[in-house]
């Protein structure tokens, strides 16, 4: 599934950037400054033969591929957020395990300008339900891939080696309507 995304122009890879400013202040980095957020790592099963397909979505501002994810929610669990993104961001839902499958870390561009170094716990959602009507429809592209395809894609090294070591845990859900 496809999702049509605002016209404009590319916005500039803003990495160096980034980085430049942390080398500026780097008791930000190593300082303990790190701050949480869950993502949701999503993904159903191939209709069309053995394996798995893996959900990314483009980040709004940068266009970059992640997948979803968000700061903590008041009164939700860590996976009931990370659930909550994906069904905000990009329309799917479905089962979510308990407990995080990994974790990987990024840095943050916050509203302010700021850099802030994140750590991502991420949940596994295994999605029995796709919808084309969400919060944040139109704002990004989506795309299921292959768990390779998806390590490709993003640019975290650590999110690289999740999605591409990912092995859904549990068992695959009989009716995935």
């Amino acid at each position: 599934m496809k999702s049509t995304k605002k016209t404009g122009k590319p916005r500039p890879d803003k990495s160096q950037t980034l980085l430049r400013q942390l080398a500026t202040v780097p008791d930000r980095l190593f300082g303990g400054a790190f701050r949480q957020q869950y993502g949701a790592l999503c993904f159903r099963y191939r209709k069309d033969g053995p394996g798995i397909e893996i959900l990314v979505i483009t980040s709004r501002e940068s266009g970059r591929w992640v997948i979803p994810k968000g700061w903590p929610m008041k009164g939700k669990k860590p996976f009931e957020a990370a659930a909550t993104e994906a069904w905000e961001e990009a329309g799917v839902s479905g089962a979510a395990k308990k407990k995080p499958v990994g974790r990987y870390t990024y840095l943050k561009e916050l509203d302010d300008g700021h850099v802030a170094p994140c750590i991502v716990d991420v949940f596994q959602i295994e999605v029995t339900q796709v919808r084309t009507d969400f919060k944040e429809q139109g704002q990004r592209l989506l795309d299921w891939v292959s768990p390779d395809e998806a390590a490709r894609r993003v640019r975290e090294i650590e999110l690289k080696s999740l999605l591409v070591d990912f092995k859904p845990a549990g068992r695959k859900k009989r009716d995935r309507g």
